[in-house]
């Protein structure tokens, strides 16, 4: 469920357009107008609202937000001027620019197979380079590997399992790992890959009931690294990616400094889908609510802005 809070009353996309202009003449922006209007509208105003703002002044809006704000403001609003296929595509490829492969890893593998097959698509048109020679020119290994297969096959999306295979893997994967010396990584990667998300979520209990410890721990005891990490990020989605979204929200905010291109990636690319649940579950997880962590870790406009889309005035 989204947390996007549209006004009832919704001015015309051209008349947001015009606001906006107005916003950016003069001596310096009016940054609070610009956000009050964008982290109010959804994909399609967004889209609409840049149309009409082409039409009218025969410039490209997000060329003109880039040169009106700066810092994390602008980056989280730029990313939040795409679609959502647009917006995972973006998330993607800036990431492997600057060799953040765990946040590339964290796109990828938290989507579901429908989702991977739009974000591909947008990746391909905006870039000019498909997705799969990105992976296979940035990561190395089991990673590789991992990540090719799970963007490579269409998985089922639906709630029914098969009781009798989810059995056969939760044994496959015992023998794979904690029954041997040594990992066969490939039979992690066979598995993870081709199964639907209920399917892996029935193993991963088949695992725990007949071996008594959680697949989660067995993947951290016989892998490492970004292997590991993707591993992980699939099987967590599969449970619960509510939940999974709340950790990787607190751990971009705790302790010292925050890691604000995990929190941009994550509040916007959410907002639409599933916030409303992540709030949930990070309020659960750590007695605290999301938009009060992000209002202490955060300042000014973006605070303003970050906190509009997760649905929290303060």
């Amino acid at each position: 469920m989204s947390t996007l809070n549209v006004p009832p009353n919704l001015t015309s996309p051209r008349q947001d357009a015009i606001d906006l202009y107005k916003a950016f003449k003069g001596f310096g922006c009016d940054t609070a107008a610009v956000v009050k209007i964008l982290a109010h509208r959804d994909a399609m105003q967004r889209a609409l609202i840049q149309q009409e703002y082409r039409s009218m002044y025969s410039e490209d809006l997000t060329k003109r937000l880039s040169k009106e704000l700066s810092g994390k403001l602008e980056t989280a609003v730029l990313l939040w001027m795409h679609d959502p296929a647009g917006r995972d595509a973006t998330a993607v490829w800036q990431a492997f620019q600057v060799s953040d492969l765990r946040g590339a890893t964290e796109v990828i593998c938290s989507r579901t197979p429908s989702q991977i097959q739009v974000f591909k698509q947008a990746y391909h048109a905006k870039f000019g380079v498909h997705l799969e020679q990105s992976i296979h020119n940035a990561t190395t290994g089991d990673h590789n590997k991992i990540l090719l297969a799970y963007i490579g096959i269409g998985r089922y999306e639906g709630p029914e399992i098969d009781l009798a295979l989810v059995e056969k893997d939760a044994k496959a994967l015992f023998k794979a790992g904690e029954k041997r010396l040594g990992t066969d990584e490939n039979v992690f990667i066979q598995i993870f890959s081709h199964r639907s998300r209920a399917q892996l979520a029935a193993v991963a209990a088949a695992y725990n009931r007949i071996y008594g410890t959680e697949l989660t721990k067995a993947v951290k005891k016989e892998t490492s690294g970004d292997f590991e990490y993707a591993l992980l990020t699939i099987l967590r989605c599969a449970e619960n990616p509510a939940k999974y979204f709340a950790k990787v929200l607190h751990k971009a905010m705790k302790g010292l400094g925050t890691n604000d291109t995990t929190l941009i990636r994550v509040v916007v690319t959410r907002t639409e889908i599933d916030m409303y649940y992540i709030k949930a579950e990070f309020h659960k997880q750590f007695g605290k609510s999301l938009g009060d962590w992000i209002h202490s870790e955060t300042s000014g406009h973006y605070r303003t802005f970050l906190l509009s889309l997760i649905g929290t005035n303060h």
